[in-house]
């Protein structure tokens, strides 16, 4: 629950302020604020800088979609009912948490800065992104476990180590207000920019994890779950250009630009909005929508489609498909038709008075020599009324 925090410290922060407010400032107000904003709230509504009007609408439709995100899984929680789709509901809500934190403290550095803002804004930056990116590296380690073994962990211990992971990222973060601000007394909002990136880099760490995870999962036996993959490496490259672009420009870019102080804060709020709206775009959205999806259907197998038993009946031989009686009959010799037989009956010879139980009836050459398919025989062969086996001398009659 990231994100309550990060509005409930900027609900107090902005109560204080408001409580403290001279209400009789008669300095004039930037275009656009003209619903009671004043400073230092004047970045919501100033038309002249407009990077600040546009960060609050990016980012409020982020907290909106990732709200609606997270209700929509909620609800149809049940319907899931694949254990491997079961197990990643956890890291998805826990990370469209981390994305509403991001979006959430982006509004903090579209107001002045004080000393509870910048402990705030120190404190969270590095948790919330070793929140997303432990997130991602829990999502690679669960689809290399489906490729490989063709099972998933369950989600509470996804979630967990998640949790576990981000955690150590908010020690790294305690450790260095407290070293910086309490024991050197310098004040929260005077840190150099390399101080900064350096305590991220546990969350960079965190990021090349997920993306060697990501790599890994595509190389499972199960191609059912290398779309996730996909979808999952490319979410940790674009999010590793992303940092690499906004560290560069945070540390050299600003500086080499000339407009050092005063770029601080808008480099890092469209950081945070950015890399908030490419997690939901290219993660949680495609990876909701895999888990929402129904299964597909077995279909009931068709025994009146000939187009494959046809092609199975023509490449099986026919000695397996004569029955056992017919092969008895053809070994059986002394129940073979001949014309020594047919003349006994015929003339009343010694084959005939004696032999009339066992001999064939005068039908029965007709009868015997002709093949007669059965009704099963003709639909495995397509309908048409296949040709006798080689091995055919007739059907039995007895």
């Amino acid at each position: 629950m990231a994100f309550l925090p990060v509005l409930l410290l900027l609900l107090l922060t902005v109560a204080q302020r408001a409580i403290g407010q001279d209400s009789e400032d008669s300095e004039a107000l930037p275009t656009g604020c003209g619903w009671g904003l004043v400073r230092p709230y004047t970045l919501l509504c100033d038309l002249d800088s407009m990077w600040g009007v546009a960060v609050e609408a990016v980012a409020a439709g982020g907290v909106l979609t990732a709200f609606l995100l997270a209700l929509i899984l909620l609800c149809r929680l049940h319907t899931i009912g694949e254990a491997e789709k079961r197990s990643g509901v956890g890291p998805i809500l826990l990370l469209l948490l981390g994305i509403l934190g991001l979006f959430g403290l982006s509004f903090a550095y579209l107001i002045e800065q004080d000393e509870s803002l910048c402990l705030l804004q120190r404190a969270l930056w590095g948790v919330l992104f070793a929140l997303c990116f432990s997130c991602l590296l829990v999502q690679g380690v669960r689809l290399r476990r489906i490729g490989l073994e063709r099972r998933s962990p369950g989600g509470c211990a996804l979630t967990g180590l998640a949790l576990g992971l981000s955690a150590v990222q908010g020690i790294i973060a305690a450790e260095w207000l407290l070293l910086t601000v309490l024991r050197e007394g310098r004040p929260a909002c005077e840190y150099l920019p390399m101080d900064f990136s350096l305590a991220c880099s546990y969350v960079l760490a965190l990021l090349l994890a997920a993306l060697t995870a990501a790599c890994l999962a595509l190389c499972g036996k199960t191609s059912q779950w290398r779309c996730n993959a996909i979808w999952l490496v490319v979410t940790c490259l674009l999010s590793l250009l992303l940092w690499v672009a906004w560290v560069g420009f945070y540390l050299h870019g600003i500086e080499w630009l000339g407009r050092s102080p005063e770029w601080n804060d808008p480099a890092l709020a469209i950081a945070l909005v950015a890399q908030g709206w490419l997690l939901l775009i290219f993660h949680a959205i495609p990876e909701a929508h895999i888990c929402l999806r129904s299964p597909p259907q077995p279909t009931a197998p068709d025994y009146f489609d000939t187009s494959q038993n046809s092609t199975r009946m023509r490449e099986t031989s026919f000695d397996e498909d004569i029955p056992l009686s017919h092969r008895q009959f053809v070994e059986n010799q002394g129940y073979g038709y001949s014309d020594e037989n047919a003349a006994g009956l015929r003339t009343g010879g010694p084959a005939g008075p004696h032999n009339s139980n066992t001999g064939p009836r005068p039908s029965a050459p007709f009868r015997s020599n002709v093949y007669q398919p059965t009704e099963m025989t003709m639909i495995l062969n397509g309908g048409a009324v296949p040709s006798a086996p080689p091995t055919y001398t007739g059907r039995q009659l007895w």
